[in-house]
């Protein structure tokens, strides 16, 4: 029998105190724990951190994103969409959502009281706003933890609240003003990009590979003032690319034509061959109307379009219908067996968090990543909807300019209305407008600032070649997370045991509306205080965009609710419940009203 070492024994010890109040509220013990680290080591990986988090807390994020990774994948119906029509399927899709946003949320929380007392995390960017599904409109947002969620001590989290509020309802009340609150109360706010569940389509229809959950954290809030998800052009390549090209006085971003781009790519790496150069890029029919044109220009310049036939370095086939993000981190060079010269970059489009996270990285991972704000509709060449985005859409002649300018021909008043929205709810998120190209800089008011990016893997990521979640033993489970900072970046594998039944780890990890709504009877169940802060946080996270804040209200207003996320049926369920909560313990709902 081998005998773990005394260093090994004391690692676990130090993580399993460090992270017992997320252990401890999902009813998990840790097993064992792996360090890989792939740049930088600390001195003593016990009590030394890698970012601008103190250890524990760094720890805890850690913690985070394995628990949500594990949740997600154990509790989150993976493959149950698979054959599934698209109104069955957008319900598993937002079944495996609220699991995986419940299960960080949670994490959060109980992490937050850690937390020095002046400090809180607040999310300025979450993904599951805009509908995915072959980009159309059928389903509104997806749970998801989106701008304005506080964790923090309960003093800062209430004048956190009042502050978002201010920011979102009084139009007067403007990011210096909050930045000014904060400053004058002393409190110091780390901005998170949140993704709960990446390809949630791929996690519902049982694929092999891709889904993860991504926690990006910021030591400063995002310049950004209300909800926002829309979309953005992205162009990442290596910075030595750029670089060498503005030697020669030749601008690389966005934009470029990409016969320009190749050109700065052989200048840089000189004698590779342009089959050798990899470009990922979303594709499908839905796509080609905005890159088509891209992708007919990388072909031209005798460039690879990646698709599934490919092999990436990892040994994986890459995959092109969704997963923006996690392709960044294999945008780099490589030899093959032949000695050739090879180079993975990303091009095209993503979701703005995804887009922005990855952005993030771009000092880290020493790339150069120019983004360009896009709309939601899918109907112009990427270079001409960006310029859409610089039009006022309050302006008399609007509609002419967007039918003559862009369009060429009369389009529907829908359309542009549309159009209006795309740029409206940019501008008054604070998505910088008037620049032609952005990078991650813009969206951070102070210019000196460090990101802490975790990524827990549901499934195997074919970027990286990390594994998910795999089975140890009929209770024990070995989940792995990447942390990367520009201090270090490691691989964290944890062993992670359920300490209830399997049933009742499901209890666990489910959020308490979703039981009641699938059966579980709320009448009999005994009733607790926290169920009022566990029922406030699962309706921010389940159907955000039908509440509205006044005050120290919240408004839920029934009829905002997509049908397609919550039935109709189970919407007369949620009324019954909420309402018979209020009933019964109006001093713990006073701050809910239905309407």
């Amino acid at each position: 029998m081998d005998i773990m070492p005394m260093k090994q024994k004391n690692l676990i010890s130090q993580w399993a105190f460090d992270t017992r109040p997320i252990l401890g509220r999902l009813h998990l013990w840790l097993e064992d724990i792996t360090i890989e680290w792939i740049k930088g080591k600390p001195r003593d990986e016990m009590i030394d951190s890698i970012s601008f988090v103190d250890n524990r807390t760094e720890k805890m994020l850690a913690m985070t994103s394995a628990v949500t990774a594990l949740g997600t994948k154990l509790f989150g119906h993976y493959g149950e969409g698979a054959g599934l029509n698209k109104t069955a399927l957008n319900l598993v899709k937002k079944d495996a959502d609220a699991i995986s946003a419940y299960a960080m949320s949670e994490s959060l929380w109980y992490l937050s009281r850690t937390l020095p007392e002046n400090h809180a995390i607040m999310v300025c960017l979450g993904e599951g706003l805009m509908p995915k599904a072959g980009e159309t409109s059928e389903m509104g947002a997806n749970p998801l933890l989106g701008f304005g969620r506080v964790y923090a001590r309960p003093g800062v989290a209430n004048f956190l609240d009042d502050c978002v509020l201010k920011l979102v309802n009084d139009p007067s009340y403007q990011w210096e003003d909050f930045k000014q609150a904060i400053t004058v109360k002393d409190i110091t706010v780390w901005g998170a990009a949140i993704d709960t569940l990446e390809n949630t389509s791929r996690f519902a229809k049982g694929k092999a590979t891709g889904p993860l959950t991504i926690l990006h954290l910021f030591d400063q809030p995002l310049a950004i003032t209300d909800q926002y998800e829309g979309y953005i052009g992205t162009l990442v390549l290596p910075k030595k690319v750029v670089e060498r090209a503005a030697d020669d006085s030749l601008l690389v971003n966005y934009f470029t034509p990409r016969d320009r781009v190749m050109k700065a790519i052989t200048m840089t790496y000189p004698g590779i061959k342009p089959k050798n150069i990899h470009v990922w890029t979303l594709q499908g029919k839905s796509r080609k109307p905005r890159i088509g044109k891209l992708w007919e220009e990388w072909k031209t310049a005798g460039a690879h379009l990646v698709d599934k036939n490919w092999t990436l370095p990892t040994g994986f086939a890459p995959f092109t219908d969704s997963g923006t993000y996690a392709p960044t981190f294999a945008v780099k060079t490589w030899q093959d067996n032949a000695n050739e010269t090879h180079l993975f970059l990303v091009d095209g489009y993503a979701a703005s968090a995804e887009a922005i996270q990855a952005a993030s990285l771009s000092s880290i991972l020493n790339l150069d990543i120019s983004l360009a704000v896009l709309s939601s509709r899918f109907q112009l060449p990427h270079d001409k909807d960006a310029a859409t985005m610089k039009l006022d859409p309050d302006a008399s002649d609007f509609a002419h300019r967007l039918n003559q300018d862009f369009f060429k021909e009369e389009i529907e008043e829908t359309t542009v209305e549309i159009y209006k929205d795309s740029i409206r709810q940019a501008r008054d998120a604070g998505i910088p407008l008037k620049k032609k190209t952005i990078t991650v800089d813009d969206l951070i008011a102070e210019k000196k600032w460090q990101p802490l990016a975790m990524a827990g893997y549901i499934l195997p990521d074919p970027y990286t070649g990390a594994p998910g979640v795999t089975q140890i033993s009929e209770d024990t489970y070995a989940v792995t997370v990447r942390m990367t900072s520009e201090k270090g970046d490691k691989r964290i594998t944890f062993a992670l045991r359920l300490l209830e039944p399997f049933d009742k780890s499901k209890l666990i990890f489910t959020p308490l509306l979703n039981r009641f709504l699938k059966g579980e009877d709320f009448l009999t169940r005994a009733v607790k205080i926290s169920d009022s802060g566990r029922i406030r946080n699962e309706l921010q996270t389940l159907c955000t965009d039908a509440l509205e804040h006044f005050a120290n209200k919240m408004v839920l207003r029934f009829e905002k609710i997509p049908r397609a996320v919550i039935s109709l049926e189970e919407q007369k369920t949620l009324r019954t419940i909420l309402t018979w909560y209020k009933k019964n313990h109006p001093i713990w709902f006073e701050w809910l009203e239905l309407d």
